[in-house]
């Protein structure tokens, strides 16, 4: 399974991560100032070949009624150019709520609130992408039988 390569495009920094060979973790990769986008698009398609991602995910920052406001206009209208320039497929991604919980999955692990927003951009892009992996991962058989069923297994949650 190839890896999927997640992006946080701010209108500064772009933050990467990237996905383990079997598609069921995110780690934090770099951080991308942000130049022209010719100058982007080349610096994600080197790290698409380096990383070997079959696939990229762009967060989508929606409005929190799920509105797509100026700001996801913008990535919208970035990420379609983007997808013209990679050999692989690119993909939107609600990303609602990823720089909060980056903020606080980083306090918890007893830092503080990070100078270098880069090292933010790239855990908020490593949120984004487990929560795709995490919505895009086959069931386990008793998942499944729990879902044909009808019936939740509230064990494993």
């Amino acid at each position: 399974m190839a890896r999927t390569l997640a992006l946080d495009i701010g209108e500064k920094r772009i933050g990467v991560a990237v996905s383990d060979e079997t598609g069921t973790l995110a780690r934090p990769l770099t951080t991308i100032t942000r130049a022209s986008k010719r100058e982007d698009f080349e610096r994600i398609a080197r790290l698409v070949t380096e990383q070997s991602a079959g696939r990229v995910v762009a967060g989508y920052p929606k409005s929190l009624s799920g509105d797509e406001g100026p700001q996801a206009q913008r990535v919208r209208r970035y990420v379609e150019t983007l997808a013209a320039t990679l050999p692989v497929p690119v993909e939107l991604w609600d990303e609602r709520y990823t720089t909060v919980e980056a903020t606080e999955r980083l306090r918890e692990a007893k830092r503080r609130r990070p100078r270098d927003r880069g090292q933010l951009d790239a855990a908020a892009a490593a949120i984004i992408l487990q929560n795709y992996l995490d919505a895009h991962r086959p069931l386990r058989a008793d998942e499944r039988r729990a879902t044909e069923n009808g019936t939740r297994d509230t064990e494993h949650e």
